[in-house]
């Protein structure tokens, strides 16, 4: 079963029209990788699976499930998480208070053992569990905002560009927790710039240009492909 499968949606803020009929669709288990320029409509497509920017037409399935016109809070109880860009973590709380917000209503038991599976998951985190979310650095929010994403049940994650800004050794440990989601046959969207991180984490990639898709293909196909990255990337691996 497809775990997504957004199908020719056109979506507008206001009177822009971002997104022009694009397609994709993400399999069980799998992570794949929605690639993009600054400003060709990977925001918005994750946005608009959410449920946050509705399309004006189209269609999105959740696990075979319509949700196109749905809100926010309805996907979100379909098991959908987000790692939105830019982590959005409430600074002036704790990084305990800010995983304790996602299970909100939670029985202390089922709380302890989702905080402990986060912990073990980033031990960094661990370490600051007292400390307000603005002391903590680039890399410690994004790991944070994905230990937070996690908690729970977790069918299908959209992560909007957590590569950005991170350093290189931060940035092997994200990969490493995004192929550990992949063998708990977690499905994954990532929305990324950073081509090199895309290949090394993904199975399949789309590539989008002024909201537009351009190009579909595997690893081989796209690793392969030096006139693709080059034109719509700016890249060349």
């Amino acid at each position: 079963m497809k775990a997504l499968e957004v199908h020719e949606i056109d979506t507008y803020y206001v009177k822009s029209h971002v997104l022009h009929g694009l397609s994709l669709e993400v399999s069980e288990g799998n992570v794949v990788c929605l690639l993009g320029r600054n400003g060709a409509g990977k925001t918005t497509t994750i946005r608009s699976a959410m449920g946050m920017t509705r399309p004006a037409r189209g269609s999105i399935k959740i696990f075979g499930e319509e949700v196109l016109g749905r809100r926010a809070n309805e996907i979100f109880s379909k098991g959908v998480r987000v790692v939105p860009q830019g982590r959005h973590i409430f600074p002036m709380l704790s990084v305990e208070e800010n995983l304790r917000l996602a299970f909100i209503g939670l029985s202390s038991s089922k709380l302890r053992k989702e905080m402990e599976d986060a912990y073990q998951m980033f031990p960094g985190l661990r370490a600051r569990k007292k400390q307000k979310g603005k002391t903590l650095s680039g890399g410690e929010l994004q790991m944070l905002a994905i230990a937070r994403a996690i908690m729970g049940t977790t069918r299908l994650l959209l992560m909007d560009e957590p590569s950005e800004g991170l350093a290189p050794l931060i940035l092997t440990h994200i990969g490493n927790t995004i192929q550990e989601l992949k063998e708990r046959k977690i499905p994954i969207l990532l929305a990324e710039q950073n081509l090199q991180f895309a290949l090394q984490v993904g199975n399949f990639y789309f590539i989008i240009d002024n909201g537009t898709n351009v190009f579909s293909g595997n690893k081989k196909e796209l690793s392969e492909n030096g006139k693709v990255q080059q034109q719509y990337l700016g890249v060349s691996i």
